[in-house]
């Protein structure tokens, strides 16, 4: 397996949401919730300021059209009250207080238009991403995408191959359910088909706008800790069978491990309200068994290796400070501290998903990474699966 990969283009949600103006709302909407006194402490404990959504806060806290009488309709609701007895001016008072009552977004209300920002956003990664590898819409053989809390059939495969123009037989691959993991697992499959041709030009999208599981009626611990968590996202890298001169990473070697029976650690729910993102408090251990497994793989990878082998650098998406901390407490005790530094700089403006891997990659590249240093590239998803790489900055 021998990879090549271009720098990648990284497009941050342009609508900064702070954290104390989510404490505010959440605090407005839900005095009484249990864990109210303790909103200040949790917020602080993520660790995120702020964030970039791909459309503002208010577009995710505005109640829906149609009201209280959104299920019913203007008319029926006059018809019954008339035939009740009320008078029309009673009628009409009735009316506009059942209208003034504000009822949570429906799905397509809160979707449409992330999903517009979605494919907009991904488009401008894309050809970031081409510009940065020297590169034409012309040259893509192959486009890989993902985004998770969008759903549409067609999907970001198809949207992107009509706004960017590619030829018609390009292979279109979607992978709208790899979530967090997309970062590493599509780099592995890119690998995979670059490998089996090495001409091939292999294009990666992600685009993610996580905001669309900011719920607000959502009264839930969990529903608060999304809430103060996710950012929206675009990526894209492509990734090439023979290097190029814009190459600046060369995977070797790739890892894929998932965990049984535990599918519902962590999950979507889709409601009438929308999107719902769903954590176990014993997700975090479980993403820890991953991280051990990939210490093993890259013990075995290198125990014949003449001089102990470390990474030099280590890209590293598990979704929460809790599993960065195991990570460094497990790492051997021979290998240098600071390996995740780029990974913790990227989790300091919010959790990207799928995103997050290229979006540590490319803090890493804009940093200077030494040539031929070793790289390890890590993402663990809802499965609960984990896929890592192995290579060399070139």
């Amino acid at each position: 397996m021998a990879a090549y990969l271009c720098p990648p283009a990284v497009i941050h949600g342009e609508h900064a949401v702070e954290t104390s103006q989510i404490v505010a709302e959440v605090r407005d909407r839900h005095p009484h919730a249990p864990w109210a006194p303790r909103v200040d402490g949790i917020a602080a404990s993520t660790g995120i300021a702020s964030r970039g959504w791909m459309l503002p806060l208010e577009s995710a806290v505005a109640p829906g059209e149609g009201g209280g009488l959104r299920g019913v309709g203007t008319v029926p609701a006059q018809e019954a009250l008339a035939g009740e007895g009320f008078a029309r001016q009673d009628v009409d008072r009735a009316i506009a207080a059942l209208e003034a009552i504000p009822v949570p977004q429906t799905v397509q209300e809160r979707t449409a238009p992330a999903w517009e920002a979605v494919q907009s956003y991904g488009e401008r990664a894309a050809r970031g991403a081409l510009q940065a590898a020297g590169l034409d819409v012309s040259d893509v053989d192959c486009l890989i995408t993902s985004h998770s809390t969008t759903p549409a059939l067609p999907g970001l495969d198809v949207a992107l191959s009509n706004r960017l123009s590619l030829r018609d037989d390009v292979l279109l691959l979607p992978a709208t359910q790899w979530a967090c993991i997309a970062g590493t697992r599509s780099l592995a499959l890119a690998a995979d088909l670059v490998a089996a041709d090495p001409d091939r030009v292999v294009l990666v999208v992600i685009s993610e706008a996580l905001s669309t599981t900011y719920q607000p009626a959502d009264d839930t611990l969990e529903s608060l800790i999304v809430r103060l968590l996710f950012a929206d996202t675009a990526v894209a890298a492509v990734v090439t069978g023979r290097r190029r001169e814009q190459s600046v990473l060369r995977l070797d070697a790739a890892w894929h491990h998932t965990l049984p029976d535990t599918q519902d650690l962590h999950r979507l729910d889709t409601r009438a309200d929308g999107t719902h993102f769903v954590m176990d408090r014993r997700g975090p251990r479980a993403v820890q068994e991953t991280v051990t497994a990939m210490w093993e793989w890259l013990r075995l990878r290198h125990q014949d290796d003449p001089a102990p082998w470390h990474p030099d650098v280590l890209l590293a998406h598990p979704g929460g400070t809790r599993v960065l901390e195991y990570m460094e407490q497990t790492m051997p005790d021979t290998w240098p501290s600071g390996l995740l530094a780029h990974s913790r700089d990227s989790y300091t403006t919010g959790n990207r998903g799928g995103a997050a891997v290229f979006d540590i990659m490319r803090r890493a590249h804009a940093a200077g990474q030494r040539p031929g240093s070793r790289a390890v590239l890590y993402a663990a998803a809802p499965g609960l699966s984990a896929t890592a790489l192995e290579g060399e900055w070139l």
